[in-house]
């Protein structure tokens, strides 16, 4: 797999669930510690896993401020929820 390949093959970082964007970096981290594929291939995977590293934290800190905003009442029951700006 060469990095033209990869760009031409591969779906947009972007447009991936956090699920799927996790399950292809963890299939890269695999790959990538067991040595697998050409120098040029480890690198091309490298700079793919660190575009889905940033997708899945950017994820997951859009979901943490989600529910940081959700809003309890006494007995610890869901009310609603904060404006996410506020």
């Amino acid at each position: 797999m060469t990095t033209e390949t990869t760009s031409k093959t591969e779906p947009d970082v972007a447009g991936l669930s956090f699920e799927t964007a996790l399950q292809e970096l963890e299939q890269i981290v695999d790959k990538l510690e067991r040595g697998q594929g050409s120098l040029d291939d480890a690198i091309a995977a490298y700079e793919r896993g660190a575009k889905l590293k940033a997708h899945c934290k950017a994820k997951l800190d859009e979901a943490r401020l989600k529910v940081e905003k959700i809003r309890l009442d006494e007995a610890g029951q869901p009310t609603g929820t904060a404006d996410l700006d506020a």
